[in-house]
């Protein structure tokens, strides 16, 4: 069993930028691809992006070109660098591999 845990959330002004990190632990030999998910309030769970173990990433719509996935499979984490943050980045942010879930950190974009 694989334990998650995301952190680097909180409350940031429009433009800035913020970095998450998921960390795991437990049963962490090869961990495959983890993903970051988000979910705004009365909104549907986004997909924002996955990494592989060898690096290779892959987003979705929700990233739109100002997120960066990272990993580092030696300490069993994975970062998300998130620039130019809107409020519309509003959301509990979520990383997940195989079927194990974080409980999430909160990011709120405001003025």
């Amino acid at each position: 069993q694989v334990q998650l845990v995301e952190s680097g959330g909180g409350q940031v002004q429009p433009g800035d930028s913020l970095t998450l990190t998921c960390t795991a632990s437990g049963v962490v030999d090869r961990l495959q691809a983890m993903d970051w998910f988000r979910q705004a309030p009365g909104k549907a769970r986004a997909w924002i992006g996955l990494i592989e173990r060898n690096g290779r990433t892959d987003y979705g719509n929700a990233a739109k070109g100002r997120f960066t996935i990272s990993r580092d499979n030696d300490k069993n984490t994975m970062t998300l660098q998130m620039t130019s943050l809107r409020p519309e980045d509003t959301a509990k942010y979520d990383c997940k591999t195989s079927s194990n879930w974080g409980p999430g950190t909160q990011v709120t974009v405001s003025s």
